[in-house]
């Protein structure tokens, strides 16, 4: 544990260094290609610094944090896109607009908040999911394939939720929330665009549907440029999901995950494409049942199996009781 702290230490510390360079000579220079050719070498850095890791706690937050927000938020900087934009106004925001899943939140009036009840609720929901997962081989299997996204959604909600209210405390700023009742979706448009994991959308928006959209717009009709764009958009996760499955597991990619969404993006796309053209109403019960069934099914085929095969949750609960050890040892000294 102490050598991996070490090297939680170095590696951040190295993150930090590079991002402050960003922000004294990349930002002066023209945004373009030569800005961009500017900030690769601290994005191929980014790719690198998870493998420092043996335990997948460490590995996946770094991944996520530096090899996926980092970098794609530095390549549209590199472009006067994306959540960079403006210009932060000192080191210390930049540093943490771009190493840290936080955006700020344009129109703060905009959102409902939720009472904090929820929170907690869902706080406790988790604590008792954590002890559920020792009993795992004793559970139905029809009752494993909802823990697994239930177990995912609350684990990144409740964690995020307070990253984000520690960093509102701190910058003194009002930030986007990462999830808006996903639960709730009436379409897989919706829990995609709009509910789940929303720092990633606001990125891949600018940074992949658009491009793509723009290109093939030249090359073809409207509906079809947009549906490439979506389709690509999910492609390109998928691909950046499978990475992040290779730092924990350090295993050659299934490509099961990849799959999973290209499947979302084609069925999203498909589901774009005909609301534009046929219009039909659901009931939202009826609606909310049919996505989140459909989320949870094809999460459990093509998403979850690889978590369940590297018995990832059990790992990371050994790796807890390693740290919580380790702090008993150096802080309370038993």
């Amino acid at each position: 544990m102490e050598e991996e702290l070490k090297s939680f230490v170095k590696v951040w510390v190295s993150a930090i260094i590079s991002v402050s360079y960003c922000y004294y000579i990349p930002s002066k220079i023209k945004s373009g290609v030569h800005r961009l050719l500017s900030v690769l070498p601290v994005c191929v850095l980014f790719l690198v610094l998870p493998l420092c890791f043996v335990f997948t706690i460490f590995s996946s937050t770094t991944a996520f944090c530096l090899s996926l927000l980092a970098n794609f938020k530095l390549i549209l900087f590199a472009f006067d896109k994306g959540p960079l934009l403006p210009l932060p106004t000192n080191l210390f925001r930049f540093i943490c607009f771009t190493c840290l899943p936080i955006k700020l939140q344009n129109n703060p009036n905009s959102q409902n908040h939720l009472p904090k009840w929820v929170f907690f609720g869902k706080a406790a929901i988790f604590g008792v999911l954590l002890n559920v997962h020792n009993y795992k081989s004793l559970l139905p299997p029809i009752l494993l394939i909802c823990l697994y996204p239930l177990h995912l959604y609350l684990v990144l909600d409740v964690l995020l939720t307070i990253v984000n209210a520690l960093l509102t405390i701190i910058l003194g700023c009002d930030l986007e929330p990462h999830f808006n009742e996903p639960y709730l979706a009436t379409s897989l448009q919706d829990f995609w665009g709009h509910r789940w994991n929303l720092m990633v959308p606001a990125i891949f928006r600018p940074g992949v549907y658009s491009p793509v959209s723009s290109v093939c717009q030249h090359q073809m009709r409207s509906d079809w440029a947009r549906f490439m764009g979506c389709w690509t958009t999910f492609f390109v996760s998928g691909l950046i999901h499978e990475l992040v499955y290779f730092y924990i597991n350090r295993e050659t990619p299934t490509w099961e995950v990849t799959w999973f969404f290209v499947l979302h993006g084609f069925c999203t796309a498909m589901e774009k494409a005909v609301k534009r053209k046929i219009r039909w109403s659901l009931s939202p019960m009826l609606s909310r049942l049919i996505t989140v069934g459909f989320l949870v099914v094809t999460g459990y085929l093509l998403f979850f199996r690889q978590i369940e095969r590297s018995n990832m949750l059990e790992r990371r609960a050994n790796e807890a009781s390693l740290f919580i050890d380790f702090v008993k040892r150096k802080v309370f000294n038993f």
